[in-house]
Formats: structure tokens, sequence, C-alpha cells
């Protein structure tokens, strides 16, 4: 496996004499391909370069104490720095989602539990921007419906690096695994006698595509306009600029508001269209192999849950990594890296195991 990384360190070389190339550098599509995929392999390639010159310490000092016992000594040493940058190497050529160094749109509902839950799902929605700015990422709300009390009926927002990613740092590669149910228990405010409730929200994570990526057939689509509703101000409730798009084929609904325009409304739905049809083509592929990247719910059921936030106790609970912590209070506030590397390494350790049989 770990010889393997010859032919992508050749491939980096190759790429590196191409961002020279004056036919590359006059094309702009062209040189952005180029500077991805350089910059995606330079991680692989330092770590290739290590562990070859790991294996040359080594194998240099068992020369030397052949003939010198005291190079003995270094031995152990340098099998413990070769054990090291193998271990680096190998878990970087382990079979990536293509889908990795993506932006990404997630979507927050709110299901069981009322204004509680959509409470809940402002929480979390806020959680993940925070999130997301501590990590230097920016946001962008595209569309939402808010409660009375302050929460979110349901919001969706973009989610995008600055530049390119490193290899598993992407906003898809970090986020994909918070794609499910979360459950909360906690006193709501619409409880007078202070007993503790259990409601629920969604969260989707889809990563985003371009438009040249995903081919939609205008035929295809049935648009709506309507006059938005929420509160009020400059042309909100006052003209019908609010979009449906039904996407015949799949049956596949987005509608956008938040906008002032009909224009705008209809390019925010879109770029959510065009998310949902791509993940529902590779949930498609992803279930028949047999993948557990299909693994979101479709349901806002609080019995198909991954992930318990507990107030009265200040706790956090991963159902799927077994993840536990006592600080959920800082959890919400955007210090979500442990549980997220909790689900990252959890995936990284099946993925190692696959590719080990």
């Amino acid at each position: 496996m770990l010889e393997s990384a010859a032919a992508l360190a050749q491939e980096h070389a190759d790429l590196e004499a191409q961002l020279a190339d004056p036919e590359v550098l006059a094309d702009q599509a062209k040189l952005r391909e180029v500077n991805k995929r350089y910059a995606q392999l330079g991680p692989t390639v330092v770590a290739y370069d290590a562990w070859r010159a790991a294996q040359d310490d080594l194998a240099a000092a068992r020369e030397l104490a052949d003939e010198d016992p005291s190079f003995a000594d270094e031995i152990p040493a340098l099998q413990t720095a070769l054990d090291e940058s193998a271990d680096r190497l190998r878990r970087l050529l382990i079979p990536r989602d293509p889908d990795d160094d993506r932006d990404i749109i997630l979507e927050v509902k709110a299901g069981e539990g009322g204004e509680e839950s959509a409470l809940f799902a402002g929480d979390l929605a806020r959680m993940y921007m925070r999130y997301a700015e501590q990590v230097g990422w920016r946001t962008e709300v595209l569309d939402s419906t808010d409660s009375d009390l302050g929460g979110y009926k349901d919001i969706r927002i973009a989610v995008k690096a600055k530049g390119t990613p490193a290899p598993g740092e992407g906003p898809w590669a970090r986020l994909k695994f918070e794609g499910g149910v979360h459950r909360v228990q906690r006193v709501p405010v619409t409880e007078s006698q202070g007993r503790i409730h259990t409601s629920a929200a969604g969260v989707w994570v889809m990563p985003e595509v371009d438009e040249v990526e995903v081919e939609i057939d205008p035929n295809d689509l049935r648009i709506d306009v309507y006059r938005s509703s929420g509160p009020g101000g400059q042309s909100v409730n006052t003209t019908d600029s609010a979009v449906r798009i039904t996407h015949l084929p799949t049956g596949t609904v987005v509608s956008c508001q938040n906008e002032k325009s009909q224009l705008q409304n209809r390019e925010a739905a879109m770029r959510v269209l065009r998310a949902r049809l791509h993940q529902l083509a590779a949930e498609a592929a992803a279930a028949a192999a047999a993948d557990a990247r299909a693994s979101q719910v479709r349901t806002v059921d609080r019995s198909e849950r991954i992930r318990t936030y507990n107030f009265p106790e200040n706790r956090i609970s991963d159902h799927r990594t077994g993840y536990k912590a006592y600080n959920l209070d800082h959890m919400l506030d955007g210090d979500l890296a442990p549980v997220v590397q909790a689900a990252v390494d959890a995936d990284e350790a099946a993925r190692l195991a696959a590719v080990a049989e």
C-alpha cells in the first residue's frame, strides 16, 4: 500500500511542471484544476518522502551497527520514527470521499417538540455557524423560517472554506457526519413546572456542487412563486418574491423566501436543489456499495438519533462513536472539534480496516 505513493509523487512532479507551462497558465479553468490537485497531493508527497528517508536512516544504522556496535543504540528510535512515518502515510493513502474538499449546504429542521424543537434547531444552527467561524470558514444563510419564540422551523446554511483546504479539512470532510437526528433534553422555556422535556431536530448535510456538475433539465422543473411569510420588511409580505421549485423526476421540493427578489430566491433554491440531487445520486451509489455515507436519516424521529444534548447534566453524547463530554455549554458555543474528530477517527478506522482486509 505504501509503495503506491510513488505514483502520486510522480503525478505531483508532473503537476508542478504543468504549473510552469504557459498554456496552462493561460487557461484559468485548467490552472485552477491543476493547482487544486497539486495542493491535494502535497501532504501525501511530504509524508512519502519522510517515510523513505526514515527507511534509509534505519537501513544505514543497521549496516553501520555491523561494524560499530554503538550505532545499534540508535536503531530503536529510528524504528519508532519509521513506524510513525508509515502510519502517517498510510492514513493519507486511505481511499477518500471524492467530495471531501467540497463546501456544504447544511439544513436544520425542527421535529417533534413544537416551539421547544424550533428553539433547539436555532441552537444547532448557531452552534454550526460558530464552529465554522472558529475554523475560518464563511457562512451564508440561504433561507430560514422563524418560529414565534425566536428559533427556526427550518434553516439552510451554506458553509464555505477559504482557499483550498488541506486533505480531510474541508467543510464536507469535517461535518458530513453531523447528518441525522439530534435529541435535546432540557426544561423548555414554555414549561412552568420545571419538568424536563425531550424533543428533536434533524440535520442534513450536503456537498455543494457547481451548476455544470449537475445537469438539470428545465423541463423537469415546476416553479411556483408566492408571497413570503414571516416578519415584515421591505418586499416581504408585499410581493410574490418567494420561490418553490419542484424537481418532477425525483419529487424533490425546495423553497426560498429570504431574499428580496424572486430572482435571488430562485438562485438560492437552485443551489439547494443541485446539492440535494447530487446527494441523492451519491447515496444511491453508496447504498449499492453498502457504504456508511447513506446513514443520514430522512425523518425527524426521536428514535433515530445520533446525538443527545442533556442540559441538566451539561452532557453531550454521540451514540455512534461513544463520545461523551460534560461541556455542552462550550459545544453549543462552537467548540465542536472533539466530537467532530471522534466521528472522523471512527470513519478513518473503518476505512483502514477495510483496506487491510
